[in-house]
């Protein structure tokens, strides 16, 4: 089976002026999509050829084949975390869960940011449910929680091609503009319920 870039939830220019169409173009339309072409061209006549996107993240060891798989589920996900209409804050059991597990909405996004922030180099951030709790992670690279045991439950890509050309080397107005502006609650509500 053949892995396909999915469709985006919106339109490309949707998300502007918070993340450009360009923005979209580039990392979206090339970056995503060459991490599908070249999972497919790495499964291609192999064992793993029918295997899911969580088949090959689980089983694949550390390299090219892992990389190519991680980086298509990390995107397919993250543009999920995203709407036009987003930000604000979270309501119902996840807003009560949130509150508990951080203490408050404004602390959960004071937390989440200086963690998108302080992501070292490549790599994304997370809110995930760990066990029966909730946390906040960061992993490099293509890592993803699925190989730490945990449930994602929102991203935000920090590697530079998700922002540079809108932002320039402000990852903080990046992240600020993300929570407030674009974050999609209703899919983090729906990854709470799973």
């Amino acid at each position: 089976m053949a892995f396909e870039l999915p469709e985006l939830p919106y339109a490309r220019n949707a998300l502007a002026p918070h993340i450009s169409e360009r923005t979209l173009d580039f990392h979206y339309g090339k970056h995503h999509a060459a991490y599908v072409t070249n999972l497919n061209g790495l499964v291609a006549s192999t064992d793993n050829a029918e295997a899911s996107l969580d088949q090959i993240i689980a089983t694949a060891g550390p390299g090219g084949l892992f990389n190519n798989a991680a980086q298509v589920w990390n995107h397919s996900f993250y543009w999920k975390c995203m709407t036009p209409s987003g930000g604000g804050d979270p309501t119902g059991d996840l807003a009560t869960a949130i509150e508990a597990g951080f203490g408050s909405i404004d602390s959960f996004k004071e937390q989440f940011k200086a963690a998108a922030v302080g992501n070292f180099g490549s790599g994304w951030t997370w809110l995930v449910r760990d066990g029966a709790d909730l946390a906040i992670t960061k992993t490099d690279d293509a890592d993803l929680p699925l190989t730490h045991g945990q449930t994602p439950l929102l991203t935000i890509d920090v590697w530079e091609h998700a922002y540079y050309l809108d932002y320039q080397n402000a990852r903080p107005a990046y992240v600020d503009t993300f929570i407030e502006k674009l974050l999609n609650w209703e899919f983090v509500a729906q990854n709470w319920l799973v």
